[in-house]
């Protein structure tokens, strides 16, 4: 890495871009070695635990160094890039970030820099960047795990003997716990990296089946021996993808959500059909021209109007307290799946807008997320959320809470049904709604009232001017 000794030479280090958010994926980067740069330019786009966020850089100068690759993760307080800002051309760069060995880039610290969180720390003696490992090291390494595989179909102690003769495995903190996700003991790992320190990828490939590993000897026996070709099949069928970011959170949140609050789920059938019909007149209203109008615009509406006529459902239990905390506005969420995973994002302040201001709140807030650019103010502070697992074809389901939220609606699917109205069978759009609550504060009274609204409401959307 570039000498940081420089007084024109400035690190742009990773932001924490959410609250209390340790570590960053970096996505894409939008600049290169060279580029000129302006104060306030976006240089990166990075994925946290909880959404996808462009990061614009404080310094106006010329690029000098991508110090990490695309899909590294950084530790918050890491520098990801560095500037030039005197105003000269940047030099020639010897190997950058998104060059033919990224692993290599990966490891490589700069010199004479201290440490800026706890695990950095460098050996004094590490200042200079050591030679790459000369192919005699790689030949010797290679023989040695050979040697292993073949050890291993052998008495254990050989197996175990291994960890025991080498020091300890060096390798930074996000890579320890890569390996701690993945299972991986990093004392049986082969290191890769500069002065035999673990990788990433040398993590990943310790995960892989044993068998591959051996290349030369699948080359002799494929037609004949049957482990290599089971081995080969077997790596085929499953693929292992590490679980972070945005998942990752998910997954913590809803676990924390399904064994904290206790959730009660109550389920009601509707005819929707004058709320349809609504959608179709509001699509033609000027009031609404270039505005998304959908079944999903009224839903919403629906449940505001159950939200103020029983407000105790808008609350959330505060166990450090010991206090219900009821909220005097509704924050909606929305509950929006994108390629990276479930995110709840809300719209601030729902119960005060008019119609048109919410569907236009709504739009807004399902682009940005399909887009991936929901940022992290735009998912906290929720108070109740809506789910519309309809648009899968789903009947119906039991959601779980949004953590810090006392309930959430489920819509299923609006379908043609036969249904008596005016005591007569009748084809009517009918579906099925599901509102899982918190029993802690919300009990079956409660809870029955708030669905039995947003249902009445819903059947006869007359009631959105005569409860308002």
């Amino acid at each position: 890495m570039t000498t940081m000794t420089e007084a024109s030479v400035r690190e742009f280090k990773m932001p924490d871009v959410g609250e209390g958010l340790t570590e960053a994926e970096i996505l894409k980067w939008y600049v290169q070695v060279g580029d000129t740069v302006t104060d306030g330019q976006v240089v990166c786009e990075v994925e946290t635990a909880k959404a996808a966020v462009e990061l614009p850089i404080p310094y106006d100068g010329v690029v000098r160094e991508l110090c990490f690759p695309e899909g590294t993760t950084v530790d918050v307080g890491t520098a990801i890039i560095t500037v030039d800002v005197s105003g000269g051309a940047a030099p020639a760069p010897a190997a950058p970030a998104q060059s033919a060995e990224p692993v290599a880039e990966e490891e490589k610290k700069p010199e004479g820099r201290q440490p800026v969180l706890v695990g950095y720390g460098v050996a004094t003696s590490s200042t200079k960047r050591r030679p790459r490992k000369g192919p005699e090291v790689a030949v010797a390494q290679a023989s040695t795990a050979i040697q292993t595989e073949l050890n291993g179909h052998g008495p254990a102690p050989v197996a175990s003997a291994v960890p025991d003769e080498r020091p300890r495995p060096l390798a930074k903190p996000p890579v320890r716990k890569l390996a701690k996700d993945l299972g991986v003991d990093l004392a049986t790992v082969i290191p890769s990296g500069p002065d035999g320190i673990i990788t990433r990828d040398d993590v990943h490939a310790a995960v892989a089946p044993p068998a591959p590993a051996a290349a030369p000897a699948p080359v002799e026996t494929p037609a004949v021996a049957a482990p290599a070709p089971a081995a080969s099949y077997d790596t085929a069928r499953e693929t292992r993808v590490p679980i972070k970011g945005v998942r990752k959170a998910t997954a913590q949140a809803m676990v924390g959500s399904a064994f904290t609050a206790p959730h009660v789920t109550e389920f009601v059938t509707v005819d929707v059909t004058r709320t349809m019909k609504l959608v179709e007149e509001l699509k033609q209203d000027k009031e609404f021209a270039g505005l998304r109008v959908n079944p999903l615009l009224l839903i919403a509406k629906a449940l505001l109007v159950a939200v103020k006529r029983n407000p105790d459902i808008n609350a959330s239990w505060d166990e450090a307290a010991q206090e219900i905390v009821v909220k005097h506005y509704v924050n909606l969420g929305i509950a929006a799946a994108t390629p990276r995973g479930l995110i709840v994002p809300n719209v601030k302040d729902a119960h005060a807008k008019t119609l048109p201001q919410l569907a236009q709140s709504l739009g807004e807030l399902v682009s940005t997320a399909r887009e991936g650019k929901t940022s992290p103010a735009a998912m906290q502070g929720g108070t109740v959320t809506i789910t519309n697992v309809g648009v899968f074809g789903v009947d119906t389901g039991t959601p779980l809470l949004n953590p810090g939220e006392s309930a959430i609606l489920a819509v299923g699917a609006i379908k043609l049904q036969p249904w008596v109205h005016k005591g007569k069978v009748k084809p009517r759009q009918v579906t099925t709604l599901a509102l899982s609550f918190d029993h802690r504060l919300v009990d079956g009274e409660l809870g029955s009232k708030v669905l039995a609204d947003v249902a009445a409401v819903l059947e006869q959307p007359k009631r959105l001017i005569t409860w308002a």
